[in-house]
C-alpha cells in the first residue's frame, strides 16, 4: 500500500506540473495574441532581443520551438519585417537571424510588460522559494531526461538483438 501511495504522489505532482503549464500557457497566449503574435513568434523575438543575432542552431537551442517549426516561424517574422536573415561571414549557409528595427521596437514595447505579467504570478515568493522550486524542477527534468536517454539506449539494444 505504501508504494502505491508513493506512486499516487508522483502522478499528482506530474499532473500539477502539467496544470501549472497549461494555465501559464493560457494566460501567456492571451497576452501574446494582444501583440499580434503567436507564442512561437514571441519566443523568437524574446530570444533575439538584446542580442546581435543568432544562427538557427543557437536559436533552436534557446527557444522551445522544434527545428521543423522554427524555419516557418522565422520566415513569417521575416515576411512581416520583424527579423532578417544575414548570411554568415565564414559560411554563407549559416544564416544569422536578427531583429529588424521594427522587431526591436516590438521587443522593447512588449517584452518587459510580458515579464511583469509573469512576475505577478510569483508575488510573495522569496529567493528561497525560487531556489527550492527551481532546484526541484531541475531534478525532475534531469530524471526524466535520464529515463528518456536510457529508453533510447534500451530500444537500440533491443533492435540490435533481433
Amino acid at each position: 500500500m505504501v508504494s502505491y501511495l508513493g506512486k499516487l504522489r508522483s502522478m499528482r505532482t506530474v499532473r500539477l506540473l502539467a496544470e501549472c503549464f497549461q494555465e501559464f500557457e493560457a494566460v501567456a497566449r492571451r497576452d501574446i495574441r494582444r501583440m499580434g503574435l503567436t507564442p512561437p513568434q514571441f519566443d523568437v523575438i524574446a530570444t533575439l532581443g538584446n542580442t546581435p543575432g543568432l544562427n538557427f542552431r543557437q536559436l533552436g537551442e534557446s527557444t522551445l520551438i522544434t527545428k521543423g517549426t522554427l524555419t516557418g516561424v522565422v520566415e513569417r517574422l521575416e515576411r512581416d519585417g520583424l527579423v532578417r536573415r544575414t548570411p554568415g561571414k565564414h559560411d554563407r549557409r549559416t544564416a544569422i537571424v536578427s531583429l529588424t528595427v521594427r522587431g526591436e521596437e516590438m521587443f522593447e514595447r512588449h517584452f518587459l510588460p510580458h515579464v511583469a505579467m509573469i512576475d505577478a504570478a510569483f508575488k510573495g515568493f522569496s529567493n528561497q522559494d525560487f531556489d527550492a522550486t527551481q532546484g526541484n524542477l531541475q531534478r525532475i527534468r534531469d530524471r526524466f531526461r535520464a529515463m528518456h536517454s536510457r529508453r533510447g539506449a534500451l530500444l537500440a539494444e533491443e533492435s540490435d538483438q533481433t
